[in-house]
């Protein structure tokens, strides 16, 4: 049997909805914090259209017409509700072996996230994926997704070609990312957005889970 040559180098995965299934918890603690403040909850899917982007620019994006002052006591009850919960989410099946073996298996893998850097660093302890992870990306670190800041300063930092990078991910934003960074992408449909948000973006594919995203990477990349 003959392998394929491998297409790509470097793997960067988004965390929410691609590696933690944390996107009903982000949903919830949205709509709690915005009856909170006195504000309607906003639909389930309005709230996991802005899952990707950095923490203030989602919730701007979300309630455009709040008032600006009123932005930090939102994301005060924001982070009450979800860090009173984050350290109990759970990884997809097949993510916590799978990030080893491709690790092991020669990829350079990195993270490129709308989470803080704390917050980052908390879920990588709690989920004890950090040794496998090259490099991250935060949104308190450069700009916020769509823009290809993120992949950008990934490739350089690890010596990649933008030819040999791929990006996964759960939302459009995310595949908006690697296209303004010229890189490609891989979709997958069980996290916040819709196949239908996806397609628009010409991912290679969409898998329906992490099992099949490892097959993918396996046998394609």
């Amino acid at each position: 049997m003959i392998n394929k040559p491998r297409q790509f180098d470097l793997l960067i995965f988004d965390w929410d909805g691609t590696l933690m299934d944390s996107a009903g918890v982000i949903v919830d603690s949205i709509q709690r914090a915005c009856e909170d403040i006195g504000l309607a909850a906003p639909s389930d899917r309005a709230s996991r259209q802005i899952i990707g982007l950095g923490l203030v620019q989602a919730l701007q994006t979300l309630l455009p017409d709040l008032p600006a002052d009123d932005y930090p006591r939102l994301v005060e009850r924001y982070r009450h509700h979800y860090l009173g919960r984050d350290a109990d989410l759970p990884l997809f099946d097949g993510v916590a072996s799978g990030i080893r073996e491709l690790h092991d298996s020669g990829f350079t893998l990195a993270v490129a996230t709308g989470k803080s850097q704390l917050g980052l660093s908390r879920a990588l302890d709690a989920s004890g994926l950090g040794p496998w992870f090259a490099a991250t990306r935060c949104a308190d670190q450069t700009h916020s997704k769509p823009h290809p800041a993120m992949v950008l300063e990934l490739i350089d930092e690890l010596g990649a070609g933008p030819a040999r990078t791929l990006v996964i991910g759960d939302t459009s934003h995310d595949l908006l990312m690697a296209s303004n960074a010229g890189v490609a992408s891989l979709g997958v449909t069980y996290g916040a957005h819709e196949a239908g948000d996806l397609h628009p973006h010409a991912p290679l594919a969409l898998m329906d889970s992490f099992a099949e995203v490892h097959a993918w990477l396996s046998a394609n990349a």
